[in-house]
């Protein structure tokens, strides 16, 4: 089975030596900024419960329509872990 194509193919490496999953490697280095350093993006607090589920929904966070805002908050930062 062919590996999906990956946009940043050095940040998905770096992280795969890491430790990371290769699953995990590859959605951090296909989002839209992979390897851009320096984001601006609001603290999980800060956004709304739609934002939340949105993302939660792009890094692929299971159950996520049942969790309440707090819960999104808490899988996502587990996510990046």
């Amino acid at each position: 089975m062919d590996r999906p194509s990956i946009k940043n193919e050095a940040q998905y490496e770096a992280l795969k030596d890491q430790g990371y999953s290769q699953e995990k490697a590859a959605r951090i280095a296909n989002t839209d900024n992979a390897g851009k350093k320096g984001g601006k993006s609001s603290p999980y607090e800060e956004r709304t419960k739609k934002e939340l589920y949105e993302q939660a929904k792009k890094v692929g966070i299971k159950g996520r329509s049942n969790m309440t805002k707090q819960k999104l908050i808490d899988a996502l930062r587990a996510d990046n872990q």
